[in-house]
């Protein structure tokens, strides 16, 4: 299973991003291998429709599951539409959001707002 999550850096010791379209980065963590990739967010500087660019990417990438401490309505739809469950993290630490996540004790995003429209500009 392959889960993404939005990242400031990097690493593994890194932080969650707050911002799932213009977070700098994600990570995609691979549950069988163990194993963490990570590779830039090219939507992060457009002047529109960064989430919607940035949850395709992810599709793309035939990820399961998202961890993110928030998503947009557009986003929200093409991860929805690819059948990708999306669960809010919990503070701001990459390992311990992979944990709760793999106890079962992270919670369904059901709160979808409607975007930061123009946000790049």
């Amino acid at each position: 299973m392959k889960i993404a999550i939005p990242v400031d850096e990097k690493n593994i010791e890194s932080k969650v991003c707050i911002s799932f379209g213009r977070t700098p980065y994600y990570m995609i963590y691979d549950t069988d291998s163990k194993e963490a990739e990570f590779f830039d967010n090219e939507a992060a500087s457009s002047p529109g429709g960064a989430g919607i660019k940035a949850a395709q990417s992810l599709v793309d990438r035939k990820i399961d599951v998202l961890l993110t401490p928030r998503c947009g309505g557009n986003a929200a739809d093409v991860i929805n539409g690819a059948n990708i469950k999306m669960y809010k993290t919990q503070g701001d630490s990459i390992k311990v959001n992979l944990e709760a996540y793999e106890a079962g004790k992270l919670n369904e995003l059901t709160e979808i707002h409607e975007g930061m429209h123009n946000h790049g500009k």
